[in-house]
């Protein structure tokens, strides 16, 4: 069975950021190369959510990997899966208040 997968607002510009920032910089091929695997991430969380371990954050919240560059940061609920954000892993890490 797989959960019903909503993207938050935050979740689409910061996806929309990374591929951007892919395609400027190593152009469309690659891209959408990410974009594939990105959509391939997100089925598996959907069938498996949690696959991948909990965050340091939040216990509540699962970073996914895509790739060794970005991963997602994502919510579940009984019923669904809400994506957070996506995060370029090359920035600086988020660390706990």
């Amino acid at each position: 069975m797989s959960l019903t997968v909503f993207y938050t607002p935050r979740s689409e510009e910061t996806l929309t950021s990374v591929y951007n920032f892919i395609y400027n910089k190593f152009g469309e091929r690659s891209a959408n190369k990410f974009a594939l695997k990105a959509e391939k991430t997100i089925s598996l969380i959907a069938t498996q959510p949690f696959m991948f371990k909990a965050s340091t954050i939040d216990e509540n919240v699962r970073v996914g990997f895509i790739n060794k560059q970005c991963s997602i940061f994502y919510r579940i609920t009984d019923t669904s899966v809400h994506l957070l954000f996506f995060w370029d892993n090359r920035q600086e890490p988020i660390l706990p208040q």
